[in-house]
């Protein structure tokens, strides 16, 4: 019976880990098939504190993984299939059909952002395409730059690029915005700001050296297509939080982030915490989803001393 299971392995899973280890709580993490979080399909972090030259984002989570098992995490390279709350209060979590209990689970499954779904998206992620603005709207300095979306998020990351961006472009595949009436207003009086209506990105251009020219654009009215030179690419479209595990199981927002206990990572199940992008809506930060899977080792290790 392990004190603490870990599903997950980004910054919060990682750094849930090391608080856990270091208070010797020997815990397991699940890393998944496809570890390490968001940060691995980035390129440079400029603003995790501790790196004032930056870091490759790979190469931060190899340090955070790194660290936590130099204090004795466990790890298993596997995708968790099922999270079972045993009729004791202990739970049992299995993956690729081997069963394990634990008094205690940490969730840092993390969110994913969606994408615009095109092979040159993919060929150009991290070499100016990306899903976050404040992550990476320093590196377009002077730069031209589009917004793909229209919800509020497309407009935050459309205000917030202007700092940086000579101009920014919202391509938005209708005649009209989802996003709130304050967010369309404060978006349309910035005088660096641009909208094309009506369209949609069909292909993003570029060198082979990883850097983004240019995009095509599909007119959702006619069906023409145009050329728009361009230097970065930021998709707005939202985030998907990896709740699939515990639907049925844990209170779900509207948009599936998992509840928790304001100013903890308690959720309703006693023993069962959440930490990471999957409860945070807003901030989506690698250095806020570590803050949390500090709070969640925490929260753990109170529960299991409550317990003895």
């Amino acid at each position: 019976m392990r004190n603490i299971i870990i599903i997950g392995s980004g910054p919060a899973g990682w750094t849930a880990a090391l608080y856990a280890a270091r208070a010797d709580l020997a815990p397991l993490l699940f890393e998944g098939l496809e570890p390490g979080g968001q940060l691995t399909t980035t390129t440079d972090v400029e603003n995790f504190p501790g790196f004032p030259k930056g870091v490759l984002g790979p190469e931060l989570m190899e340090l955070f993984a790194a660290q936590a098992k130099r204090f004795g995490t466990d790890v298993i390279r596997e995708d968790v299939k099922r999270l079972t709350v045993n009729k004791d209060g202990t739970f049992t979590v299995t993956a690729a059909g081997n069963d394990e209990q634990a008094k205690t689970v940490i969730l840092s499954m993390g969110a994913t952002a969606r994408r615009l779904g095109l092979e040159s998206e993919k060929a150009f992620y991290g070499k100016g395409v990306s899903a976050c603005a404040t992550c990476d709207g320093f590196f377009f300095k002077g730069k031209d730059v589009i917004v793909v979306g229209g919800g509020d998020s497309a407009m935050e990351e459309a205000n917030f690029l202007t700092r940086f961006a000579a101009s920014v472009t919202i391509v938005h595949r209708r005649d009209a915005f989802r996003a709130s009436k304050i967010m369309q207003e404060r978006t349309m009086k910035n005088p660096k700001i641009k909208v094309i209506w009506n369209s949609e990105v069909a292909e993003i251009m570029g060198v082979l050296a990883g850097k983004v020219t240019g995009v095509k654009l599909h007119s959702t009215v006619d069906g023409s297509i145009a050329d728009m030179p361009i230097d970065g690419v930021f998709a707005a479209i939202g985030h998907e939080p990896n709740s699939g595990l515990v639907k049925g199981l844990l209170d779900l927002d509207e948009k599936g982030y998992v509840k928790v206990t304001p100013g903890t990572s308690k959720t309703k199940v006693p023993g069962l915490f959440a930490c990471g992008d999957l409860q945070d809506p807003h901030y989506r930060q690698a250095v806020t989803a570590a803050g949390t899977g500090c709070m969640a080792a925490l929260d753990a290790e109170k529960y299991l001393a409550s317990r003895e």
